[in-house]
């Protein structure tokens, strides 16, 4: 059984989750309408990745016997100067949930949730491979740079990284 302050803890941070999958899906209407298709793709399977992982804790309170509430989401941002500066609040906006699962685990064991530690660590090693991610891709937006044809190029390179992320989930899905 879970105690309220952790079980509190975890519906704030499904709805944290859910922004995150507000966020991803509203970021990927903003590159439809910019012509950047890849981006939008990339952009539409990381809102359904952030459902998943609000879906996650959601099902896990509800394991332990516990309330989920399921969240007011405030709406996101619709508008980004630039591919960059909405990658640059993309890896922000995972910095800030990555803070968020470590105060969670911290809790966690002050708590003595030994089921929720452990439950919280999957979150712990998705979050380092989220923020690797977006590093990546803004490093290669900063190789390509913002000459005329840059947009053309990011696109493309951010789809090709969709596309192997894709795989690699279908993989590690069927791996398990």
């Amino acid at each position: 059984m879970l105690s309220k302050k952790i079980e509190s803890a975890l519906n704030e941070q499904m709805a944290m989750e859910g922004y995150a999958s507000f966020l991803y899906l509203s970021m990927a209407a903003w590159c439809d309408r910019e012509a950047m298709q890849g981006c939008a793709a990339f952009m539409r399977r990381q809102s359904e990745e952030e459902r998943q992982h609000m879906l996650r804790i959601f099902n896990y309170i509800l394991e332990l016997d516990g309330h989920p509430l399921t969240p007011a989401i405030a709406e996101p941002p619709h508008f980004y100067d630039s591919v960059q500066a909405m990658f640059n609040n993309v890896y922000e906006h995972e910095q800030k949930v990555t803070r968020s699962i470590h105060q969670l685990v911290e809790l966690a064991s002050e708590e003595k949730d030994l089921a929720t530690f452990q439950f919280l660590q999957w979150y712990v090693d998705e979050q380092r491979e989220e923020e690797t991610l977006m590093r990546t891709i803004l490093d290669r937006i900063k190789l390509i740079g913002d000459g005329p044809q840059s947009l053309y190029y990011i696109d493309k390179e951010v789809e090709r990284i969709n596309q192997a992320q894709a795989a690699a989930d279908a993989t590690q899905g069927a791996a398990t």
